[in-house]
């Protein structure tokens, strides 16, 4: 996220999926030369598998309303998760499956519904939430959150979406930190929660 508390910046499209100067985030973990060992090891935070993972139709693709086109998701025929990801939408979708072993399923009853069949399909192996703002805000706010990474880059955006807009608490304290010129990793955890 940016110094200022977005995720994404202004005017998100299908040609910028992360707004714009957004990319600007994710350097880290996306092939900037300046990645360090600390970048290197919050990658493998971010991509350590899980059971199953759930996401915002905004993170799935740019796509908007009912579903009018084909449309697949942003990773190529190949997504990282290789698990079940539970996409929050409010328009139905049939199931995508996709090499490697992650199927795409759209939930239109909203987070806890999703949480409830990801729980499930992980089969106590964690769920991830993958993203975007809105959901994590949701998760957050349910309380489904154990461990919350924040990846805060050096960076203001000055607009786009923020990821603590309208979240009620934050129950969480830190437990690791990780600094390199790109990004300061923050691992917290919830109070309580070992």
């Amino acid at each position: 996220m940016s110094l200022d508390g977005f995720v994404a910046g202004p005017e998100r499209s299908r040609d910028n999926p992360l707004g714009k100067r957004g990319q600007e985030l994710h350097g880290w973990h996306m092939g900037d030369p300046r990645a360090t060992e600390a970048d290197r090891t919050a990658n493998n935070w971010l991509m350590r598998p899980r059971g199953a993972y759930i996401m915002g139709r905004n993170m799935f693709g740019p796509m908007r309303g009912e579903w009018n086109e084909t449309w697949e998701g942003w990773w190529g025929p190949e997504p990282p998760y290789h698990a079940p990801v539970f996409v929050l939408t409010r328009y139905a979708h049939e199931s995508i499956t996709r090499e490697g072993g992650t199927t795409f399923h759209f939930v239109t009853e909203g987070f806890d519904a999703a949480y409830a069949q990801a729980l499930e399909a992980a089969g106590g192996r964690g769920v991830d939430i993958a993203g975007g703002a809105s959901t994590v805000r949701q998760a957050l706010n349910a309380g489904a959150i154990d461990e919350l990474t924040l990846d805060v880059a050096p960076v203001l955006l000055g607009s786009g979406e923020r990821i603590f807009g309208g979240v009620e608490t934050f129950g969480f304290e830190p437990v690791e930190v990780l600094h390199s010129p790109l990004t300061t990793h923050i691992r917290y955890r919830r109070h309580g929660v070992r």
